[in-house]
C-alpha cells in the first residue's frame, strides 16, 4: 500500500509538471522542469543521502516493523538544455548560443534569466518585457537614440559607438538556481552563485533572435499519457491491497 501511495503521488507530481511545460510551450526562454526518478531510485534504495523532503513515516502510527518502505515525492530538476533559436528582426532582441545567462536587477537582487526579449524603455535604459534593467559591466545600460548593434560576445553599439557590454554569465552550480517567476531564476534558500564568465567559442550572443522554449511538445504529450496509464496502475495496486486486508480482517473476526 505504501509503495503505491509513493508511486501514486510521484506520478501525480510528473503530470503536474508535464502540463506546466506545455502550458510554456511558447514562453521564450522557458525551461522545462523534469522528474529525477533516476536519482531518486538510487538515494532512496539505499538512504546513503538525506532527503530535504520528508516522508509519510516521519511519525509513527503503527507499531515499528523490522522492514519498511519510506515513500517520498520524486525530486524535480530544471532542464537547462539548449532551445532553437528563431529569428525576430527587432535589432534590441538577443538570444544566448550555448550556455550562459543574462543578467537582470530585480527588485530582490540580481536575477539571471534566458529571455533576451528586451527593448528601451522611456528612461532610455536597456530593459526585459518586465521592464527589469539589464545588467552590463554590473548596473544599467543607457541606450541613446541611433543604430543599435550588439556583437557575439554582447558588446552593443550606437551609431557604431559602443555604449555598454551586456552581462552574460555561467552558472556553475546551475542545481543551486531555481524558478522565480516571470522566466526568472534567484539562488535557491541559502546557496551562493558561482558565476564565471562566458566561454569564448562555445557562448554567443546572437542579435535579433529570441531562444525558443526546450519543451517537445509530442514528448511531453507521450509522458502525460504514460503518467496517468502508471497513475491508473497504482491506483489497482491500491485498491487489490485494500481488498486483501479487509478479507483478512473478516477471516480473523469469523475464526474469533
Amino acid at each position: 500500500m505504501y509503495s503505491a501511495v509513493f508511486g501514486a503521488l510521484s506520478t501525480e507530481t510528473r503530470l503536474n509538471i508535464s502540463a506546466n511545460n506545455l502550458a510554456n510551450i511558447n514562453t521564450t526562454g522557458y525551461k522545462r522542469d523534469r522528474v529525477s526518478f533516476e536519482d531518486t531510485f538510487f538515494r532512496y534504495a539505499h538512504d546513503y543521502h538525506v532527503d530535504p523532503r520528508g516522508d509519510i513515516r516521519q511519525k509513527q502510527l503503527l507499531p515499528r516493523a523490522d522492514l519498511i518502505a519510506k515513500p517520498r515525492l520524486a525530486m524535480q530538476q530544471i532542464d537547462f538544455a539548449q532551445g532553437g533559436l528563431v529569428a525576430t528582426g527587432n535589432p534590441l532582441d538577443m538570444a544566448i548560443q550555448g550556455p550562459g545567462f543574462f543578467k537582470v536587477a530585480g527588485a530582490g537582487g540580481t536575477a539571471y534569466t534566458r529571455n533576451g526579449a528586451f527593448h528601451r524603455s522611456a528612461e532610455g535604459m536597456l530593459v526585459n518585457d518586465q521592464d527589469l534593467p539589464v545588467l552590463g559591466n554590473g548596473g544599467p545600460i543607457q541606450l541613446p537614440e541611433g543604430r543599435v548593434s550588439v556583437d557575439g560576445t554582447g558588446a552593443v553599439y550606437v551609431d557604431g559607438a559602443q555604449v555598454g557590454q551586456v552581462d552574460v554569465v555561467t552558472v556553475q552550480n546551475s542545481d543551486a538556481l531555481q524558478k522565480f517567476g516571470a522566466n526568472l531564476y534567484t539562488p535557491q534558500a541559502g546557496a551562493t552563485i558561482q558565476e564565471g564568465a562566458a566561454e569564448v567559442g562555445r557562448t554567443e550572443v546572437a542579435q535579433g533572435f529570441l531562444e525558443k522554449p526546450n519543451v517537445e511538445v509530442v514528448e511531453e504529450m507521450v509522458s502525460m499519457i504514460e503518467t496517468q496509464r502508471t497513475f491508473e496502475a497504482y491506483q489497482k495496486v491500491m485498491t487489490s491491497s485494500n481488498e486483501l486486508d479487509t478479507k483478512a480482517i473478516r477471516v480473523g473476526t469469523d475464526r474469533s
